[in-house]
């Protein structure tokens, strides 16, 4: 398998960017998930799961380093207040670099009448401690969208449910697969460029692929990896 794509996510459940080539580190891919928008009335990180809009929104990297969030007006800002107008709730943006105690999310069941809080990863904003970069294949996706998984790395072909438990070799960066991802209520919603709302999406992971899609990895090694890279046995 090769890469097709690489993906970053600079803020948690906005749009991403699509890469050529990227730093991969400890934390994943440089930039992923290094923001997060936290609702100021509850303490909760926000994800699409409970809003929905915020897939909406854009996140991209500035040159300094720092983050801008696109609205869908078209509007760049990094204001709390603008932000806390666009959502209907007072929010703020957290980076991931500064420390404040654990982070907690809400996740639904299927029909979204419960909602249960869980507590997500340190670092990177991510929900799993065992995932900084998460690769899906072309032939495991189907004729699905592939954005409505948020990988960050696409594969051509097929067959990244079996690395699970072994390592491998991506670009200069060597992995450690240890996870399928699980997935929720997320992959249902609609996003910008014609993905509509769709809950059959959930329904066939739940019932031919036992509730995951895609595999998850931390990055013992770092390096750089491009688009066109081989995956190989590390």
């Amino acid at each position: 398998m090769r890469v097709l794509e690489l993906w970053r996510y600079p803020v948690k459940s906005l749009q991403g960017e699509r890469l050529d080539a990227v730093d991969v580190g400890t934390q994943g891919l440089a930039g992923d998930r290094q923001w997060a928008l936290f609702d100021r009335s509850t303490g909760y990180g926000l994800t699409a799961r409970r809003v929905p809009d915020l897939l909406f929104a854009a996140a991209r990297l500035r040159a300094d380093g720092g983050v801008e969030v696109v609205l869908p007006d078209g509007t760049a800002t990094t204001d709390d207040d603008v932000l806390s107008d666009w959502l209907g709730r007072p929010v703020t943006l957290r980076a991931a670099d500064v420390e404040r105690g654990p982070r907690h999310y809400e996740a639904p069941d299927d029909d979204e009448d419960v909602w249960d809080a869980f507590e997500g990863a340190s670092g990177a904003f991510h929900d799993s401690s065992r995932i900084r970069v998460s690769l899906v294949s072309t032939g495991t996706l189907g004729t699905w969208d592939r954005r409505r998984f948020r990988a960050n790395v696409l594969l051509d072909g097929s067959g990244e449910d079996d690395l699970v438990g072994s390592t491998v070799r991506l670009g200069g960066a060597v992995l450690d697969v240890l996870k399928p991802v699980s997935r929720c209520v997320m992959v249902t919603r609609p996003q910008p460029g014609g993905i509509a709302r769709d809950n059959g999406v959930l329904k066939t992971i739940h019932r031919e692929r036992g509730s995951t899609l895609a595999v998850g990895a931390l990055v013992p090694v770092p390096g750089r990896v491009a688009v066109g890279d081989a995956l190989t046995p590390a």
